[in-house]
């Protein structure tokens, strides 16, 4: 038993309290069978217990049975009990592998076979997303820009950390004595051309598609599916944009902002 569990048990006596419980378990009264088991004298010579406290405390104790000793043998049982589900569990197992063993031929061919029919279905419910048919030269040109892209620095406002009322928003730098617009040392980055991507593929999305603003469904029979693709525009509403997705499914166009 833990610490705490001897102080409850001792704090269920009459006349003992927290303090003097923690006192009787330092003098190595760590239970109460040892308490039982002490003397009026052993517990008189204790601070704050006088002889009447004493007396009272070991007939409580005398009058309290013992069930340490059916706590231990329930351990036990539960102990043996694990030992048994443990032994019958690799009986089972074994049983299981003798019975697989015993197949025949003819069923481990059709466990194959559902094997590779569930692998088929899984092919068919993933749907790859539709890529472009463009030039070794401009897939070479959107990874270049993808870099560029992924080492600009986010553009702030001149001073956007002095104020509150500064938004986060870019600005060009103004005034004879800005320092950020004369691009001194350890000052913010400003917007140029460097920074820009390269103009091959130039508003481009990251697929490579060219992004078109479909309207109507209408307007999916100008696309061209090879080097387009669709946007749905935000005023089309929900009923139209189910047919729209159902013509780009028949013309095998993808549409960006959509699941098809």
């Amino acid at each position: 038993m833990s610490k705490d569990d001897v102080i409850k048990e001792f704090t269920k006596l009459k006349g003992v309290g927290r303090a003097r419980a923690e006192i009787l378990y330092d003098h190595g009264y760590t239970s109460l069978e040892k308490l039982k088991k002490a003397k009026v004298k052993d517990l008189t010579s204790i601070k704050g217990i006088t002889e009447k406290l004493a007396e009272d405390i070991l007939k409580q104790v005398s009058e309290i049975p013992v069930e340490t000793k059916k706590k231990e043998n329930k351990v036990k049982t539960k102990e043996k009990k694990k030992e048994k589900t443990d032994e019958t569990k690799k009986e089972d197992k074994k049983e299981k592998t003798e019975e697989t063993g015993d197949l025949s031929d003819k069923g481990k061919e059709e466990a194959e076979v559902k094997e590779e029919v569930t692998i088929i279905e899984e092919e068919e419910a993933y749907r790859a997303k539709q890529k472009p048919e463009i030039p070794s030269e401009k897939k070479e040109m959107l990874i270049l820009r993808k870099k560029i892209k992924q080492r600009t620095p986010r553009f702030l406002r001149q001073e956007w950390f002095r104020y509150k009322r500064i938004p986060m928003k870019w600005r060009r730098p103004r005034g004879i004595s800005s320092k950020m617009r004369m691009h001194k040392k350890y000052r913010p980055s400003v917007v140029r051309v460097g920074f820009r991507g390269p103009s091959m593929v130039r508003g481009l999305h990251p697929s490579g598609f060219e992004d078109v603003l479909v309207y109507n469904v209408h307007d999916l029979e100008r696309l061209n599916p090879k080097t387009q693709a669709a946007r749905i525009s935000s005023t089309v509403g929900s009923r139209k944009r189910a047919e729209i997705a159902k013509k780009a499914q028949e013309l095998n166009i993808r549409i960006l902002n959509m699941k098809v």
